[in-house]
């Protein structure tokens, strides 16, 4: 029957050749399953939502950060500390506190978001210290939140500037939302407000040191941080505060020994045209932790307003896996 019909078919396959393809046939099965296996280990060995696995410590990766930069950062965890608030408002000092989070990931450089598959990113990848900063206080019945994330590459020798700024606002009258992006030659500014006589606006600074990424620079490299007479944008918050007009201003810049610390430094910027001091303590040796801050200037007919800030607590936590009860 069927079986006899099939039988003298094949006895016109000469041995050899069926040998051979049978052996090409195995050669390819095997090659399909290697690449499976490959594919599939390059996809998830780097989770969406986690930040960056370790990459190799060579100067030609990391630049000129401090040492033992990638052992710390590269962890897969973030730096969490928590700080006790004073802050100055309508005239008065609220308590509240704190929150600097900093942890590395994966920007692109043309869109200016995180990426959710950077190993298909190619050049447009740069790795980031990303920093959000948090506060929040009652000013009499009503609660401030505030929040600002600030993204500076990793290797400053190639990407020296700071990518992008993003600050929001809220409280029980409003809300407000900036953001700041690098462009070609000047940082393009957007604003969103409540407030009648700022309203939406778009403009365009010239490429100066930003308040805001001078967080960053310390715990980078603090011998990056620029002294003397020196052209800065004033940080976001502080325009929040202030709602003044977005302008660069001159300033000078300090860094120096805390007196009564042999492990402290201070970084610290005086403005002559906002009556301003503003400084920043953190510790010298690497990681360059940030212990306090101050802040302190002319708050026009309510006098001087003054923010203090001093750490509470420090911890590394990978938070974004922290979130179920």
């Amino acid at each position: 029957g069927y079986v006899r019909r099939i039988r003298p078919r094949i006895g016109y396959i000469d041995g050899e050749r069926l040998t051979a393809c049978f052996e090409e046939t195995m050669k390819r099965i095997v090659l399909v399953v290697l690449m499976i296996g490959l594919s599939s280990a390059f996809y998830v060995s780097r989770p969406i939502n986690a930040v960056s696995a370790a990459p190799p410590q060579s100067a030609t990766l990391l630049g000129p950060v401090s040492p033992g930069f990638g052992d710390y950062w590269f962890q897969g965890k973030a730096e969490l500390t928590s700080y006790n608030l004073e802050q100055g408002r309508y005239g008065e000092m609220h308590n509240g506190h704190a929150v600097l989070i900093f942890v590395t990931e994966d920007f692109s450089k043309s869109k200016h978001v995180k990426l959710d598959r950077p190993q298909m990113a190619g050049a447009d990848k740069v790795n980031v210290l990303k920093l959000n900063s948090t506060r929040k206080f009652n000013t009499g019945i009503y609660p401030y939140s505030m929040m600002s994330s600030v993204f500076t590459p990793i290797q400053r020798h190639i990407e020296p500037r700071t990518l992008k700024v993003t600050t929001s606002s809220q409280e029980w009258c409003g809300h407000t939302f900036t953001q700041m992006d690098l462009g070609t030659d000047s940082y393009d500014v957007r604003l969103h407000s409540y407030f009648e006589n700022e309203g939406e606006q778009a403009l365009s600074l010239d490429v100066a040191l930003l308040e805001d990424e001078i967080w960053n620079t310390i715990r980078l490299n603090p011998t990056d941080l620029p002294t003397g007479n020196i052209k800065v944008i004033p940080g976001t918050l502080f325009q929040r505060f202030r709602h003044i007009s977005w302008t660069v201003q001159e300033a000078v810049a300090e860094l120096k020994p805390v007196a009564a610390s042999d492990d402290m430094m201070s970084y610290s910027l005086h403005y002559p045209s906002y009556d301003r001091d503003f400084s920043i303590q953190f510790k010298k040796d690497f990681p360059h932790e940030i212990q306090s801050w101050e802040d302190t200037y002319s708050a026009g007919r309510r006098g001087q307003a003054t923010t203090k800030a001093t750490i509470r607590k420090r911890i590394m936590l990978d938070y974004w896996s922290k979130n179920k009860a």
